[in-house]
């Protein structure tokens, strides 16, 4: 049961991170909110989850899996149905943070977990790119089924199907038969953990990887509108806006085919710091060729060759680092790794924002170049120590 418990949780982390993206459209209005408001929702959702990302990785190696992915589901599911009957900003603040609780129980329980549950933990870097493509799934099959719902029930029925599927895995958590826990782990022993070089170095290569991933997936739809209307001036601006926003769904399949594809290579955590560094070359080129593309069919292809390339970037690394550390602190290491991860998914969107104000969202993205070679260096790093 454990085997299924890994997916569902990365599976609901992709649910808590597509969610904001998928109900904007009717939760703005519903709260008469602007987009400031709700870019601030966005950066409490992000703050919540760099910070609650430490905590839970202490806490599941104190506590053990059972509690945290429980208390995964439980809290997201809650704070669906927080949302659903929502009618004050300030509540929805609320379940906003509270919602970075759940999402990072998912994301801690269901990343390390997978490590030790597939291919007998000998292949951390293969479990970690087989379990996230589900997360995948998460980021392409929530805003279906939103929008599904939405056509045919209210907003409130909507979020509240959903709390009801994302309580269900509840039950399989806790039948499951979890690796022991570490009863002795200390809050000191997480504070020793940043002594070690190897965590910095996989940290700082997450940093790019989130920077690509997380600025691509926010600003995909505006690089390609841009790109279509001035391709094609005469089409409709709904038509635009429509072909635009299926670059995510390109995108997403192209990280979820990257994913199971480097699950089935043996040797991917010996020499995962080497694809890591590859695709950071390959991603570099991806942009230059994003900035100076002017045709429809190449934004289609460049986006879906994003997603391969993005794709097993950060799940490799996680193996990759987590190989270094003993299975005991892989909570603590998680939770470490992700959270400077997420600096770059705060600092780098926002940047690209700033710049494309003066310019374009296609003109912007050349700040992605340094990170790309960035992460070239520091993924060799990460294989020599």
């Amino acid at each position: 049961m454990e085997k299924v418990v890994a997916p569902l949780c990365v599976m609901g982390l992709g649910l808590c991170f597509s969610l904001w993206g998928a109900i904007s459209v009717k939760l703005m209005p519903r709260l008469g909110m602007d987009k400031g408001q709700f870019g601030t929702i966005i950066s409490l959702f992000m703050g919540s989850c760099l910070l609650l990302s430490l905590v839970m990785g202490v806490v599941l190696d104190r506590v053990g899996y059972l509690p945290v992915a429980v208390f995964g589901f439980a809290m997201t599911s809650c704070c669906l149905f927080l949302l659903a009957y929502a009618r004050a900003f300030p509540v929805v603040l609320g379940a906003c943070a509270l919602l970075g609780a759940g999402a990072m129980a998912l994301n801690t329980a269901g990343n390390t977990l997978a490590t030790l549950v597939f291919f007998e933990g000998k292949n951390p870097a293969a479990a970690s790119n087989l379990t996230n493509v589900f997360f995948g799934a998460g980021i392409l099959l929530t805003p279906l089924a939103v929008s599904f719902l939405f056509r045919k029930t209210t907003y409130e029925r909507t979020l509240s199907v959903l709390a009801i599927v994302v309580l269900l895995p509840v039950a399989a958590a806790a039948a499951a038969t979890y690796p022991e826990s570490n009863a002795a782990f200390a809050f000191a022993d997480a504070v020793g953990l940043l002594g070690e070089p190897g965590l910095w170095i996989g940290g700082l290569v997450l940093f790019c990887c989130f920077s690509l991933d997380t600025t691509l997936k926010s600003w995909l739809p505006s690089f390609g509108k841009e790109v279509m209307g001035r391709a094609h001036p005469e089409r409709e601006v709904e038509a635009v806006d429509a072909s635009a926003m299926r670059l995510l769904v390109w995108f997403a399949a192209g990280m979820m085919v990257s994913r199971f594809l480097a699950s089935n290579v043996p040797f991917i955590t010996e020499y995962g710091a080497w694809f890591v560094s590859a695709a950071g070359a390959v991603s570099g080129i991806i942009i230059l060729t994003m900035i100076r593309t002017s045709s429809v069919i190449q934004v289609i292809v460049l986006a879906a060759l994003a997603g391969f390339t993005f794709g097993l970037a950060f799940p490799t690394t996680l193996g990759v680092t987590f190989a270094k550390f003993p299975q005991e602190v892989r909570g603590s290491v998680f939770g470490i790794l992700f959270a400077i991860g997420l600096l770059g998914s705060v600092i780098m969107p926002k940047a690209i924002g700033n710049v494309a104000k003066g310019s374009s969202v296609q003109a912007s993205l050349r700040l992605l170049l340094p990170l790309c070679v960035l992460q070239v260096v520091l993924a060799v790093v990460l294989g020599w120590i």
